[in-house]
């Protein structure tokens, strides 16, 4: 409830700011007009001058101290006694030192002396002690710039910490989906050898109870006995090894697995997670099977991961998917560090690659960039009859 409010109280800008005007008001409907050889309404109005500007002071805060330290000096210039509004210039030059780049409050601040300096000459009551007043009314300017310049490092300082903690979540959610994803390839083996094996023996048996069907009845039975068990047994470990890979899993169990159409989904994540990207497809698109497609996708996907991963915080990435006559090639460059980019021994995403694309006779090209980056070219046969 806190932490809404808060928010809500940081996004009402002007409403923030005429608040902080509102303790400066009061000092003004307080103030005496005695010591002032100016009118009463006419001394309300300059100070109204000079504080009302102060709502926009976030807003627009070089026109607003320009406008307050300007309406100073013409006061100080027709020898108007100092008002509580002048407290205005103190409060533009806090706004440039924390808002604004250092240039900016620098520039302030050295106004704010050029202002001391000149009330410290113009008005009599300062000819007492000259040198103290002048000290004092310095020490004030310089003490109003020092808190805003604090302020502006301490909130750069909050910046760069939130930032480094949405990285670091980004990172950890990454590296977690990445090591689903590695004991989901595990699983995916395993599953694939009980598959090959068991239906290795069902074929084997087969061909012998076709062969001893007709001279050899009790050996044909023998044999469908058991492919029958054969057959069970791996139905019963399909269906563990594929509840486990269905446990946790985001996109549900019965998800359709990505393809082609889906690359503009993962260009657009890609992108709201902080990596400028580049996506163009050319050549005429061809019909593919899910198998292909799938691989052209998870190759993509390994890809602009590596580029998030290593290319570093201002590496803008590129993928290009052309469709030949004979085969469709993806080409994923980014411009990060590329060789530079320190490697744990960890990943295995360019095996992963060629390993997919090794199924469909496809190759995948992978190495830093001269200049600097990194590309990935994978070339995947379009048909199965031009495998290469």
């Amino acid at each position: 409830m806190l932490g809404r409010l808060w928010d809500w109280w940081r996004r009402k800008r002007l409403l923030v700011d005429a608040v902080f005007m509102a303790p400066l008001l009061l000092l003004v409907a307080l103030s005496s007009t005695a010591a002032n050889t100016i009118r009463p309404e006419a001394y309300v109005a300059w100070n109204l001058a000079l504080c009302l500007p102060l709502i926009l002071r976030r807003t627009y805060p070089r026109g607003v101290f320009a406008f307050v330290a300007l309406l100073s000096f013409v006061q100080c210039a027709v020898n108007i006694a100092p008002l509580p509004g002048n407290i205005a210039v103190l409060m533009g030059i806090y706004t440039l030192a924390a808002d604004q780049p250092r240039i900016w409050g620098l520039a302030g601040v050295a106004v704010g002396e050029l202002g001391a300096v000149l009330a410290t000459l113009r008005y009599p009551e300062g000819r007492g002690d000259i040198k103290m007043t002048l000290v004092m009314l310095s020490i004030v300017v310089w003490s109003v710039w020092i808190l805003g310049t604090y302020i502006s490092t301490r909130r750069a300082y909050t910046r760069s910490v939130e930032e480094r903690a949405e990285r670091l979540e980004r990172e950890r959610d990454n590296e977690v989906q990445m090591a689903m994803a590695a004991e989901r390839a595990r699983i995916a083996r395993e599953l694939h050898d009980v598959v090959a094996h068991n239906v290795s023996v069902i074929v084997v048996q087969a061909d012998g109870a076709s062969y001893a069907i007709e001279t050899d009845t009790a050996r044909a039975k023998e044999a469908l006995e058991a492919i029958s068990a054969t057959g069970r047994q791996a139905l019963a470990e399909m269906r563990r090894l594929l509840g486990v890979l269905r446990e946790g899993g985001d996109a549900g169990p019965y998800a359709p697995q990505p393809g082609v159409d889906q690359l503009g989904d993962l260009v657009e994540q890609v992108r709201a997670s902080g990596l400028p990207l580049d996506f163009e497809v050319t050549g005429a698109p061809r019909r593919m099977s899910d198998g292909r497609q799938l691989t052209i996708y998870r190759i993509v996907q390994e890809g602009l991961t590596n580029a998030l991963k290593h290319g570093g915080p201002r590496a803008a990435a590129r993928v290009r998917l052309h469709y030949g006559d004979e085969a469709v090639e993806v080409r994923i460059t980014d411009d990060g560090r590329g060789a530079a980019a320190t490697n744990d021994g960890r990943g295995h995403g360019l095996a992963g690659m060629r390993e997919r694309a090794a199924v469909y006779g496809g190759t995948v090209e992978a190495g830093p960039r001269q200049g600097g980056g990194f590309e990935v070219i994978a070339r995947i046969p379009a048909r199965e009859e031009v495998r290469a």
